[in-house]
């Protein structure tokens, strides 16, 4: 069996060039020392005795016999057959096994596009080739590996990249200046990310139309980007009316822009993207892309599409906003005229009273009498200008002392008395401790409110009010009176009647309180104000404003 030692040619030329561990050589000594050769040394030296003995003899003798010359002939033989199976097994299975021993060296050094050279025939010719092919697999699976590697890494710095931009839109929604801002920063990150050449984003109005709310890569006065566009009228309509991403590939059909919109790009492709919060769309951004521009990775349209629901996020947060401002501004205001109706107003309804009682007492009284009435209402004046100064001061700053509860009912029931003439008995079971300034202002005035409506309404003789507190935490404020009481709630009255049960009951309402008004004709009227301190938070309790007639 011979061995096709030679140098390939080719493609397999570099193989035999790249080389060999570190270590490698040909063991001809440790062939020299192996004991199959030393083995057959011996043979051959026996042999050589034997030639040698066997020549001697049959010169020595007194001629050659056919029997010394064929044992001669077979000594011979048997010596060339010894001398020749060394160079044999070198051949045939050492050179091999030299060959499989260098090849193990170079794959455990890194190079697997080692090769076996494979015999013409023979059992190693076999093994040549399957440890060839095996190498050949194996090289095979390493490359795909790291090919694998390759693409799992640069997913892996795209998937960074993408978690990157949205922390940066999550971060931004609470320090941007406002909506349109924030649509500008991230519509230029996009953008770059894309490679977009131009983008633009829209709010959904409520009329059903989409404004024009940030514009990159178009002329600010561009007659082609229309400021207002109707809803389906083009792709970022449609995927406003929708939930989906949507692409077109052709920009003229477009309601929104045209060709010559965007210099050097003949036929720009689009990809408009949904703008949105809980389901609902809030508007779109739309990126304009060069004409043969490669289609997004998968990735890529997760990206966009979270960027979307972020960025609706923040329009939903600033909308949000908005309308949190713009209650806080009808609360103020409605506190103003809450203010106003239980402090000035109470005083001019007293004086209007006092008027009125003037004119009867200036066509029968003396001019005494008359003065004292006048001097009343003087007062009255000086009362209503105080507590107009009071309301000015209580709007620029917080007020800095504090008497408590029991003390400005108090306060209220002796104004009540001067005014009025009516008998009051203030019953003040009020152990507990202060509540709240916001708590006790906001019962302050209720029972203000009470008491005034019985001035102008009750013709009461009699009026009790009860403030008590239990321990665990329970309030009860009571007004009750023995006038005429209430006849019907919704009688209709002037513009500004009745405003005084509709500010009690939503000051309950502020206190989670269970707030009742108890009246029958003839029977008097009893206003009862029931409610918590510290609040059952874990109760579900909702305040109950009923009026019982």
């Amino acid at each position: 069996m011979s061995v096709d030692a030679r140098p390939p040619h080719g493609r397999d030329l570099a193989r035999w060039l790249i080389r060999p561990a570190q270590g490698w050589q040909h063991k001809t000594r440790g062939m020299v020392r192996n004991r199959m050769f030393m083995l057959l040394g011996a043979i051959g030296v026996a042999f050589l005795a034997s030639l040698a003995v066997a020549i001697w003899q049959l010169f020595r003798g007194p001629g050659p016999t056919a029997a010394g010359l064929i044992q001669v002939a077979l000594l011979t033989l048997g010596l060339i057959v010894t001398a020749s199976l060394p160079m044999l097994i070198y051949r045939q299975l050492f050179t091999p096994l030299f060959h499989v021993r260098h090849w193990a060296q170079r794959v455990r050094g890194g190079n697997l596009a080692a090769r076996i050279p494979q015999p013409r025939e023979g059992e190693f010719a076999e093994l040549a080739g399957d440890i060839n092919a095996l190498t050949e697999q194996l090289q095979r699976l390493t490359r795909d590996m790291r090919d694998e590697v390759r693409a799992q890494t640069e997913r892996l710095e795209q998937k960074s990249h993408t978690l990157k931009v949205l922390y940066d839109v999550a971060a931004s929604i609470n320090t941007s200046r406002d909506l349109e801002d924030l649509l500008t920063r991230f519509l230029t990150s996009v953008k770059q990310i894309v490679g977009a050449r131009a983008a633009t984003a829209r709010l959904v109005t409520p009329d059903g139309q989409m404004r024009l709310v940030t514009n990159l890569g178009f002329h600010p006065d561009d007659r082609h980007c229309h400021q207002i566009l109707p809803l389906g009228r083009c792709l970022c309509g449609q995927v406003a009316d929708g939930e989906e991403m949507g692409t077109q590939t052709e920009v003229h059909r477009c309601g929104r822009v045209e060709t010559d919109s965007l210099d050097a790009v003949d036929n720009p492709a689009m990809i408009a993207v949904p703008l949105q919060h809980r389901g609902q769309t809030l508007g779109v951004y739309s990126l304009f892309l060069d004409e043969g521009a490669e289609p997004l990775i998968d990735d890529m349209e997760n990206l966009l599409t979270s960027i979307g629901r972020h960025l609706g996020m923040a329009i939903e947060k600033a909308r949000l906003d908005e309308e949190a401002q713009r209650l806080g501004i009808i609360e103020e205001r409605t506190h103003i005229a809450h203010e106003l109706h239980d402090s000035l107003a109470q005083t001019l309804a007293s004086l209007r009273f006092r008027v009125g009682a003037l004119e009867e007492t200036a066509s029968r009284a003396g001019p005494e009498e008359l003065q004292r009435e006048i001097n009343v209402v003087r007062e009255g004046l000086q009362q209503a200008n105080t507590e107009l100064r009071e309301l000015i001061s209580h709007f620029r700053a917080p007020p800095v002392t504090h008497q408590g509860l029991v003390c400005g009912v108090e306060k209220l029931v002796e104004r009540f008395r001067e005014d009025t003439g009516v008998h009051v008995y203030l019953q003040k079971e009020w152990q507990a401790g202060e509540l709240p300034a916001e708590m006790e202002s906001e019962v302050l005035r209720i029972v203000q409110e009470a008491l005034c409506n019985i001035g102008k309404h009750a013709a009461a003789q009699h009026v009790r009010v009860l403030l008590r507190a239990a321990p665990p935490g329970e309030y009860l404020v009571m007004v009750e009176d023995d006038g005429r009481g209430i006849r019907h709630r919704t009688e209709p009255g002037a513009r500004g009647e009745h405003i005084g049960l509709s500010v009690m009951e939503e000051r309950a309402a502020r206190l989670e309180a269970d707030f009742r008004i108890e009246s029958e004709p003839g029977e008097g009227t009893r206003m009862t104000l029931r409610f918590q301190y510290p609040r059952q938070r874990s109760v579900d309790f909702q305040p109950r404003i009923r009026a019982l007639s």
